[in-house]
């Protein structure tokens, strides 16, 4: 039977604590999963949601040692959801090379390092990797390219391994557009500034983390046991062009000044 129930099964949360991660972390937690959710720093309050509370286990997602042996302590682990990542805003230009070089390792190395670690333990009952992804890997991302360019590389990593590690492991990702977490402050701006935002969105309000883990959920359950190498955009219907604005603009400019804007005309044979 086709269910979203997960009891029984145990999944992991890279950055599981905090933002889209914590919504991750409790979405799994209210399906039945056990949650192991890893981070470098413990938070102060553990994931809870369902009647249950998330295990937290400092790692640092870009140590492959590390890594394998965090793996290997758990012995069983149905689900991987590598969520860590972010980025300062930083002109390429700018900064040192290493900041940027770091900002790709966390962002699309980590997920390599933890998806091998997780095979080793997946392969022989099966599994599900989740990468989440960026719209910012889908076009111009000035100002975060390395971010841009790394989450292009997790889309192409979630294909590729979708390949070589089938049958038993499906892998999949989540393109996300923005959402809003306890950091939107610091790209958005204050409350009128996220509302401004959101209104550039089609179904007209940011994401919330409940989204992202409630797709995630879908994924990892039987009602997606044939998808894989796939990208599920999580966007809210993506961005407006913005070359729709301008014309709007450049027609109510027409409007108001008492010109007829051109019309197109349709030939018919």
């Amino acid at each position: 039977m086709l269910a979203l129930d997960l009891d029984g099964k145990t999944a992991v949360v890279t950055g599981g604590v905090r933002g889209v991660g914590l919504g991750i972390s409790r979405a799994f937690l209210e399906a039945g999963a056990e949650v192991v959710a890893v981070a470098r720093r413990e938070p102060g309050r553990l994931p809870e949601a369902g009647g249950r509370t998330a295990r937290f286990v400092p790692l640092d997602v870009r140590d492959p040692a590390a890594a394998e042996a965090f793996f290997a302590s758990l012995g069983r682990v149905d689900v991987l959801v590598n969520n860590a990542g972010g980025t300062p805003f930083l002109p390429a230009a700018e900064g040192e090379a290493r900041t940027h070089a770091r900002i790709i390792e966390l962002n699309l190395t980590s997920a390599l390092v933890m998806s091998r670690a997780a095979h080793a333990v997946m392969a022989g009952a099966g599994g599900s990797i989740i990468n989440i992804g960026s719209v910012s890997g889908t076009r111009p991302s000035p100002g975060t390219a390395a971010y841009g360019a790394a989450k292009a590389g997790l889309d192409s990593l979630t294909a590729s391994l979708a390949v070589e590690w089938a049958p038993a492991i499906r892998v999949n990702a989540v393109t996300l557009g923005m959402v809003r977490t306890e950091r939107s402050h610091l790209h958005y701006g204050d409350e009128d500034g996220v509302a401004a935002v959101a209104r550039t969105v089609p179904l007209g309000r940011l994401a919330e983390p409940a989204d992202v883990g409630a797709a995630c959920v879908f994924l990892a359950s039987d009602l997606a046991a044939y998808v894989s190498g796939s990208s599920l955009l999580l966007h809210g219907g993506g961005e407006r062009p913005a070359f729709l604005d301008a014309a709007t603009a450049n027609r109510e400019a027409d409007r108001r000044a008492g010109r007829q804007a051109p019309t197109e005309r349709t030939e018919r044979p």
